[in-house]
């Protein structure tokens, strides 16, 4: 006799495991994504096989595309580092090149968000160089090549829902005037802003006014919560390409990387 209880309970325990989007899976898609940006060339590369037919380019909040965006430029990186959303099935990725000059995030987005294994639909970038907001890729590079972005125990860790949360609170400092005040302020915390950086407190500078035409909007977030992650990418006072990028630890804002286009 079939015990049907048993079956049942056997295919809802089984059904997550089989749904899920593996940190694995998006790292391998996005250090693929890394070789293009290396080699210039996403024809032909074991990238383009990741790719939805109808994948879309985005660079600087701008339509693009794989023969005219930044993937077209062979950079040599001097920095790459990652972040995986397994809930979002999502990664972002932070990269450096002092040759270039380059600063620049990228998201990648799959089709599905329960399996890293579905094409990717959204190349999303934001890409600075020379004449942009405080830029100078060697100081950038220099203020972040001995931060610890690892791996955090799991009483340093804060759900997803709080990480967008400070997220969110920071960046609406600018058109809220309450918000500072939502921002889980840690010490000591650093702020990398092109050639600024600001430290031991990143609430140094931090707007306290507000304007609702000052409002960061088009926000589009990659969190992982094992290393206490919240990026975001936004249209920085509607305006201008941006990415912000957070590290809580033990539920206090520790890090912050902008990149502003």
């Amino acid at each position: 006799m079939i015990n049907f209880h048993l079956v049942g309970l056997a295919l809802a325990l089984a059904s997550p495991a089989a749904a899920d989007c593996s940190r694995d899976a998006l790292l391998a898609a996005a250090e693929s994504y890394i070789a293009v940006q290396q080699a210039g060339a996403v024809a032909g590369s074991d990238f383009a096989k990741l790719l939805d037919p109808a994948v879309a380019y985005r660079q600087n909040n701008k339509a693009s595309d794989a023969t005219t965006g930044i993937w077209s430029k062979a950079l040599k990186l001097n920095h790459n580092r990652t972040i995986l959303d397994t809930t979002q099935c999502a990664s972002y990725t932070e990269l450096v090149s002092t040759a270039g000059p380059y600063v620049l995030g990228v998201q990648l987005r799959h089709a599905s968000a329960t399996d890293a294994a579905s094409p990717i639909n959204l190349v999303d970038a934001i890409v600075a160089t020379t004449g942009d907001w405080a830029f100078d890729a060697a100081k950038t590079l220099s203020y972040i090549a001995t931060e610890d972005w690892g791996t955090l125990p799991d009483k340093d860790r804060s759900p997803r829902a709080k990480l967008q949360a400070a997220a969110d609170a920071y960046l609406d400092m600018w058109s809220n005037s309450t918000a500072i005040n939502a921002v889980p302020w840690g010490t000591p915390c650093a702020r990398t802003e092109g050639s600024a950086h600001v430290t031991p407190s990143c609430k140094s500078g931090a707007p306290s006014g507000g304007s609702a035409s000052s409002r960061n909007t088009d926000r589009r977030y990659v969190i992982d919560e094992t290393v206490g992650s919240c990026n975001a990418f936004c249209a920085f006072g509607g305006q201008m390409p941006d990415s912000h990028e957070f590290r809580l630890v033990d539920g206090t804002l520790r890090l912050v990387h902008t990149i502003t286009v």
